[in-house]
């Protein structure tokens, strides 16, 4: 549905600090399990809000505690930093590399797609994915016919190499992460990239918190952030939140597709996905939230989804759960979404926070 006509009280949205905060995001690569780099830039954007305590957990994720009116029923915000991704599985005599993929994708969503990997020894090597035995000229129907899995699809190193022997001299091997490119370009109002899912929540979440900073607000109960970096394999927020955590709204990216009312213009409110329902009073009072604050958004059901916060629910986290995020087209593959969907996130968040 969309939300009812109605003005807005809410502080204003500084909608450039979100979009470079998220095109430095989008170009920070974080493939789960290699999501360092990530965390750091996103802890240097909290950083600069005075008000928030912020630590890392032993699993690597970043918590920020931030204080509020009231510590009767402490509530959560998560969003997630790592993405989908690969890491080397086997290096091939011919020197080029078999991967293992990190997240659930289908192989040919990355087909053709610039990559780096990340060796231990710190050295980065570019490459692409390609199928093995890619040219038409050469192999003809098969480049067609074949199947696109685990055993088809290799990368090609940029790099002088004939055997494993000399893939091995670069510092590669077996374990080492591979990052796809973003291809990040803002155009028309649109923002296209790879892992809008789910570094567009991420931003989403220091522009509702740089909102209430700016206008000298503090949210209506103390908020527990928790940018979490194992999501993409299912135990993000399994830990991370205190016990007495009273309420969780999970912040991720919106499926858009046949049969769903999800549209890149709109955030969305997800009430059931492959996990099942979420918590019913918590998505309401964010329904009435977004109709009272004028807010555009849709409601909407995933069945081939799950969210960080059924991670904490499976961990045993006892807390009211929401799902809210702006809409993305073409999840887990070339993804795009419009700023209209960005901002009206944000401003989901900052009505929750101050609410």
């Amino acid at each position: 549905m969309n939300a009812k006509t109605a003005k807005s009280s809410l502080p204003a949205i500084d909608t450039q600090y979100m979009l470079d905060a998220l095109v430095a995001l989008l170009n920070t690569p974080s493939p789960t399990g290699f999501t360092d780099r990530a965390i750091t830039l996103t802890e240097a954007y909290l950083r600069a809000f005075p008000d928030l305590e912020i630590r890392r957990t032993r699993k690597g994720a970043l918590v920020a505690m931030w204080p509020g009116a009231a510590d009767d029923a402490p509530r959560g915000l998560t969003a997630h930093v790592d993405t989908l991704g690969a890491m080397v599985k086997d290096i091939k005599p011919s020197g080029r590399l078999k991967l293992t993929k990190i997240g659930g994708y289908a192989w040919n969503t990355a087909e053709g797609e610039g990559v780096t990997v990340f060796t231990r020894g710190g050295e980065e090597v570019r490459g692409s994915i390609l199928l093995a035995g890619a040219s038409s000229h050469v192999h003809g129907a098969k480049v067609n016919d074949t199947k696109r899995d685990d055993d088809t699809m290799e990368v090609r190193l940029d790099a002088v190499t004939h055997s494993a022997d000399d893939t091995r001299k670069l510092g590669i091997e077996v374990g080492d992460f591979v990052a796809f490119d973003p291809r990040v370009e803002l155009t028309n109002g649109f923002v296209r990239s790879r892992h809008l899912d789910d570094k567009a929540c991420v931003a989403n979440i220091l522009a509702a918190i740089k909102a209430l900073h700016d206008a000298g607000l503090k949210p209506a109960q103390t908020t527990h952030i928790l940018i979490s970096n194992y999501e993409e394999v299912g135990h993000g927020a399994a830990s991370g939140f205190p016990p007495e955590l009273a309420e969780l709204v999970t912040v991720d990216m919106a499926a858009i597709g046949d049969g769903q009312t999800s549209t890149e213009f709109h955030a969305t409110l997800c009430v059931k996905d492959s996990g099942g329902p979420y918590h019913h009073d918590l998505s309401n009072r964010l329904r009435d939230l977004a109709d009272q604050h004028g807010i555009a958004y849709k409601v909407d059901i995933y069945p081939y989804y799950g969210s960080d916060g059924e991670a904490l629910w499976r961990a045993g986290g006892d807390a009211a759960v929401a799902l809210i995020g702006p809409g993305v087209d073409a999840s887990h593959n070339y993804e795009r979404s419009h700023i209209d969907a960005l901002v009206a996130t944000t401003q989901w968040l900052v009505a929750y926070l101050v609410g």
